[in-house]
């Protein structure tokens, strides 16, 4: 290592110091992120009424705290009891397609929501679902 500094980076360096002009923060995105709030719910073992009061429960809390973020987790139906039932599709799972469709069929429920999306394989892949509620104006 050389102990030798140059007259060029000395005089660099003391014009970074006396200079006034703002550096980005690189920590601000990590602060900012930690201002996400996220839920998460698991509903494997509910039946179609359960899951349907527990989620429209679950989002009016979440809007109330002023959370920004839900996951729902409906699995993917493959241990379902549906396959019993001749009349309905053994290809469905009965959470997985009926609870997104209870949300955006319920008005005051959708009020409250910017976005649903498909969840990332880390949080549930295609056995789950985000929810992207808006911020409550309400709360301060």
């Amino acid at each position: 290592m050389n102990d030798n500094i140059s007259d060029k980076d000395k005089k660099d360096w003391n014009k970074f110091i006396n200079s006034t002009e703002k550096l980005p923060d690189k920590d601000f995105k990590n602060i900012e992120k930690k201002n996400n709030k996220t839920r998460s719910i698991d509903l494997h073992g509910f039946t179609l009424d359960e899951a349907n009061k527990t989620i429209e429960n679950f989002i009016n809390k979440a809007f109330s705290e002023n959370i920004n973020k839900l996951i729902i987790v409906t699995g993917k139906g493959l241990h379902s009891e549906n396959e019993k039932d001749p009349y309905v599709s053994k290809d469905l799972g009965i959470l997985k397609y009926s609870v997104p469709e209870f949300i955006s069929n319920n008005a005051s429920l959708m009020s409250m929501i910017n976005e649903i999306t498909d969840a990332k394989i880390e949080d549930g892949g295609t056995g789950a679902f985000y929810i992207y509620l808006k911020k409550n104006k309400l709360i301060k």
